[in-house]
C-alpha cells in the first residue's frame, strides 16, 4: 500500500499517515460561513484538500473514506447581510431573509467549487442542523468544570485546559499580551471564549438551559465533527488563518468533553494567498471572488491548476501572468490527453502526491508525460488531479478553424465573436508583408501576440492562432 506522509501542524514534522481505522479514514475541513461569495483565498484549502481526498480514495478505496466539510449558517455576518437586505426594502421577516441568504450562498458555493473540479464531500453538515449536539456538548463542558454561564452567555474557561495554545505554540499569557480580545464584565479571563450567546427576538435563536440564544462559532465544528466522525479521527484541515483561535478552541472544547479521545490525529494547514505580491484586500483593489474570475473567462480548471502550482505549506501568489501561462500550458496538455482512448495512473504520480501533497512536483510529472507523448498516463494524471473530467476536453480548451479564402483563424469556440477583428488584423499583416513593410509587419505581429493572437504563414494560408495564448479583448480592439 502507498505510504502517505503529511506534515502535522501539531508536531511540526512530516509523519506517515496511520489511520485509526483503515476501513474508515476520516477527514474534516472547516467550510465557509455562508454570507457571501467565496473569494480566491477560500478556494485554496478546498482545492488542496480535494487532492488529499482523491489520494485517500485511491489508496484506501472510495467506500473507506469519510470527508466532512461544514457550512456555518448561523453567524453575525449572515445576520448583518440579511439585515442590509431588509433595510434595502426586501420583503419578509429577518429570519426568512437569513434563510434565503444562506440557501443562496450555499448554491453559489457549490457552483463555484464544482467549477474548480472539487469533489463533493461525503457530508456537508449545516450548523443549524446540529444545535442539539452543541447544547449537549456545552452541558458536558459545564459539568466537567470547563465552562460557566454568565448573563445569558456560556464561556469556555481556557485556564481549565493546561494544553491550551499547544497547536499555535503560544501560552495563554502570551496570547493576552499580543492579541485583541473582547473584554466583557461576565468573563473570568480575557481569553475565555463564547460557547453560547443570547439572541434577540428578531434573530435566529434556539431554546437552551441558558435561555434563547445561538452557538458561538467554535463549538459548531467540534459538535459536527464529533457527530459525523467520532471523538477521534484522522485529519483536520484548514487555512493557517484558522489555526488560532478557531482550531485552538476546537481542540480545547473537544478534548475537555472527551479527555479519553485524541480528537484530530493530524492537523494540516495551508498557507495564505496573495494577489500580485500583496495581501488580498478590498482597500487595495485586488480582492476578487472565484465567480469574478469565472465571469471574466478564466476557466475553473485554470484556477485549480494555478492553485496547485505552489505547495500548500508555502504562501501563494496569484498573478495574471501566471494564470495566462498556465492556461496556455494546460490547454496543450488537455488537447493531447483527449486523444488517449484510456487513462492510466502511474506510481510516480501517486508517490509524489503522497509525499505531503507535492502538487507542484505532480505538475512536473504531467509535463514529462506530455513531452514523452505518454497520452494514456497524461490523461490519467489530469483526471486524477481534477483537471480533466473523465477524459472530456473542456470547451474552453477546444479549438475551431475558420477559413476565409487564403486566411485561416484557429480559436476557441468562446472566442467566435472576435473572428472579424482577428481577420482584419491578419489582412493588415499580410498587406505589410506584400509591400515589404517588414518593420510594420513585425510590429503588428508583436502587438497581436500581446493581444493573444499569434500570426504565422503556413504553406496554404496566412494563419492567426489564439489557442496558445490568453486573448486580451481590449488590446485586440485597439489593433482593429
Amino acid at each position: 500500500m502507498t505510504e502517505i506522509r503529511l506534515t502535522n501542524s501539531k508536531t511540526h514534522r512530516k509523519e506517515v499517515l496511520q489511520p485509526l481505522d483503515p476501513a474508515n479514514v476520516r477527514m474534516y475541513l472547516c467550510g465557509p460561513t455562508v454570507y457571501d461569495r467565496a473569494h480566491l483565498g477560500n478556494a485554496r484549502p478546498v482545492v488542496v484538500f480535494d487532492v488529499l481526498y482523491r489520494l485517500l480514495r485511491h489508496v484506501y478505496g472510495p467506500e473507506h473514506v469519510t470527508y466532512v466539510r461544514n457550512f456555518t449558517d448561523v453567524d453575525d455576518k449572515i445576520n448583518a447581510a440579511a439585515l442590509a437586505r431588509k433595510e434595502a426594502g426586501a420583503a419578509g421577516t429577518l429570519e426568512a431573509l437569513i434563510r434565503e441568504r444562506t440557501e443562496e450562498t450555499i448554491g453559489w458555493y457549490h457552483a463555484d467549487m464544482d467549477a474548480l473540479g472539487a469533489l463533493r464531500p461525503t457530508h456537508e453538515p449545516r450548523a443549524t442542523e446540529y444545535i442539539g449536539q452543541m447544547v449537549a456538548m456545552i452541558e458536558g463542558l459545564i459539568a466537567r468544570g470547563h465552562a460557566y454561564a454568565a448573563e445569558g452567555h456560556v464561556l469556555f474557561d481556557v485556564r481549565s485546559y493546561p494544553d491550551y495554545g499547544a497547536l499555535s505554540g503560544r501560552s495563554v499569557d502570551d496570547m493576552i499580551a499580543g492579541a485583541r480580545v473582547e473584554v466583557a464584565p461576565y468573563k473570568r479571563d480575557p481569553m475565555d471564549f463564547v460557547l453560547w450567546k443570547p439572541s434577540s427576538d428578531d434573530l435566529p435563536g434556539w431554546e437552551s438551559p441558558w435561555g434563547r440564544g445561538r452557538p458561538g462559532w467554535h463549538i459548531e465544528c467540534s459538535a459536527m465533527s464529533d457527530a459525523l466522525l467520532g471523538p477521534s479521527f484522522d485529519i483536520h484541515a484548514g487555512g493557517i488563518d484558522l489555526q488560532f483561535p478557531h482550531h485552538e478552541n476546537e481542540i480545547a472544547q473537544s478534548m475537555c468533553v472527551h479527555p479519553e479521545a485524541e480528537f484530530a490525529k493530524v492537523w494540516m494547514h495551508n498557507e495564505m494567498l496573495q494577489v500580485e505580491g500583496k495581501k488580498m484586500s478590498k482597500s487595495l483593489g485586488n480582492f476578487f471572488t472565484v465567480r469574478d474570475l469565472l465571469d471574466k473567462g478564466v476557466p475553473g480548471e485554470v484556477i485549480r491548476f494555478v492553485l496547485l502550482g505552489t505547495h500548500y505549506s508555502k504562501p501563494m501568489d496569484w498573478t495574471a501572468e501566471k494564470a495566462e501561462e498556465d492556461e496556455a500550458q494546460l490547454r496543450r496538455w488537455l488537447r493531447a490527453a483527449s486523444n488517449a482512448k484510456r487513462s492510466a495512473i502511474t506510481d510516480d504520480l501517486i508517490a509524489t502526491i503522497a509525499n505531503d501533497l507535492n502538487t507542484a512536483g505532480a505538475r512536473e510529472i504531467v509535463n514529462q508525460q506530455f513531452q514523452a507523448l505518454e497520452l494514456e498516463n497524461l490523461r490519467g494524471s489530469l483526471e486524477f488531479l481534477g483537471l480533466m473530467r473523465e477524459g472530456i476536453l473542456p470547451e474552453w480548451a477546444d479549438s475551431i478553424r475558420e477559413v476565409y479564402e487564403l486566411n485561416a483563424i484557429v480559436c476557441q469556440p468562446r472566442h467566435r465573436e472576435y473572428l472579424p477583428a482577428i481577420l482584419k488584423i491578419l489582412e493588415r499583416w499580410k498587406e505589410h508583408r506584400l509591400r515589404k513593410e517588414f518593420r510594420l509587419a513585425d510590429e503588428l505581429k508583436a502587438a497581436a501576440l500581446e493581444a493573444g493572437v499569434e500570426l504565422r504563414v503556413t504553406p496554404q494560408y496566412a494563419e492567426a492562432d489564439t489557442t496558445s495564448h490568453r486573448l486580451n479583448p481590449a488590446k485586440l480592439e485597439a489593433l482593429k
